[in-house]
């Protein structure tokens, strides 16, 4: 019971302390499971990133989280992409210079757990690899490259400088010399680590294995009777951030360059394997394809059958949108039921809930990265699971299990 208690105060310490960090809603998951695993790691700003125009909304230059890897793991590199939504007006993106997404004089040290976590039991795979979380302070998912830069609002659209800049960071830091090396990227993150996959590969032409993955970044291209947010999103995002030319020339030949912004749309030109983990449910994008608000149901287990046909016809289209299961090895897939939103950091731990027939993100994800066994995994659960239900039905069991019996023995 005092475990228990411990563990609750912990987990909402956590929530409230990024309640309070994060000014600008970052799309993620307010919880983890096992928190004793985390650390926080300072920040580091980027050399050199002003002179090549690579900088934050604001013009302050970029940063990310660097933990130096040890052991068998010193030539392993995980880099990943934060994520945090985009701005798509100049007065959304004027707020957002305000906060740690748009400057890095606001940025404070991170909080690394899950996949970054250094527990060996916990994190069996890449606990003790080189990890680099880069901070997303753009605006445009990495992909804004825009020269002029207006006196009235000082902002900055230089999303793809900024990618490239750290690269040539982390370079000279020793990622040139990866034996293997991961980009990964979450929520807004997942596009880029997807749409810089095969350019990451070219910086590595010496290491042996190299791969992406897109975590809860696989947004849709819902059209009726959803609500076509992510449509009208990014057409704001190319014109506002001059993204159409980090974008593959193969795709925008064939369609306008905001289309090319949906996974769905882009996942063919990757040459590089990638991986996929999402949720078909995907907290964050269910609430903005379908309507605000339809995660509360799911969490009290009372959606309508009329809701419940809605799910199952989302389902569909995010499945069908999803690449074919022809060649896992390039394009593997892990698609829960459960509703929630990115799994690398919060929902990592071989101990969670997140499931597929017991088999976890983590392992499917290892095995598939380790060339051990190629992952394309869809849960048959056909409507949306309450992730933090599942949760705490798991702690109301081990405290069953854990509490002294009140059974009476008969002398």
């Amino acid at each position: 019971m005092m475990m228990a208690n411990t563990y609750l105060q912990v987990l909402c310490l956590f929530i409230c302390s990024l309640a309070i960090i994060n000014t600008v809603s970052s799309a993620k998951e307010n919880v983890t499971p096992y928190l004793d695993e985390a650390y926080h790691v300072s920040k580091t700003i980027v050399k050199n990133a002003v002179s090549k125009g690579a900088v934050c909304l604001d013009g302050t230059p970029p940063a990310y989280h660097f933990e130096p890897g040890f052991g068998d793991g010193a030539q392993t590199w995980l880099v990943q992409l934060s994520g945090g939504e985009w701005c798509r007006t100049v007065e959304a993106c004027l707020e957002r210079s305000k906060s740690d997404f748009g400057s890095s004089n606001l940025m404070n040290s991170w909080w690394f757990t899950g996949m970054f976590s250094k527990n060996q039991s916990g994190n069996p795979e890449f606990y003790n690899w080189n990890k680099v979380f880069i901070r997303y302070c753009d605006g445009g998912g990495f992909t804004g490259d825009v020269e002029y830069v207006d006196p009235a609002t000082k902002l900055h659209f230089r999303g793809a400088r900024i990618f490239k800049a750290v690269m040539d960071e982390l370079l000279e830091k020793g990622l040139k010399t990866a034996k293997s090396a991961l980009l990964s990227g979450s929520s807004a993150g997942g596009f880029p680590a997807m749409l810089y996959c095969d350019y990451f590969r070219t910086l590595l032409p010496n290491t042996p294995r190299v791969k992406c993955m897109n975590d809860a970044g696989y947004f849709i291209n819902a059209k009726e009777p959803f609500r076509a947010n992510f449509t009208e999103l990014y057409t704001a995002l190319v014109t506002l951030h001059g993204s159409a030319k980090a974008l593959p020339k193969e795709c925008t030949s064939k369609m306008s360059p905001e289309l090319c912004f949906f996974p769905e749309n882009m996942q063919q030109y990757v040459k590089t394997p990638l991986f996929i983990a999402s949720s078909a449910y995907d907290k964050y994008q269910i609430n903005n394809s379908i309507a605000i608000g339809i995660n509360t149901c799911i969490g009290s287990s009372n959606c309508t059958a009329t809701t419940n046909q809605t799910f199952l016809e989302f389902r569909s289209r995010f499945l069908n949108a999803l690449p074919k299961p022809t060649n896992p090895k390039l394009k593997g897939v892990f698609i829960d039921s459960f509703n929630h939103h990115s799994q690398v950091q919060f929902w990592w731990s071989p101990f969670n809930i997140t499931t597929i027939n017991n088999l976890t993100l983590s392992k499917a994800f290892a095995d598939w990265f380790y060339d051990r066994n190629y992952t394309y995994v869809i849960h048959e659960h056909e409507l949306p699971i309450s992730a933090l239900g599942a949760l705490a039905e798991k702690e109301r069991k081990a405290k069953e299990e854990h509490a002294p019996s009140t059974k009476h023995s008969v002398t």
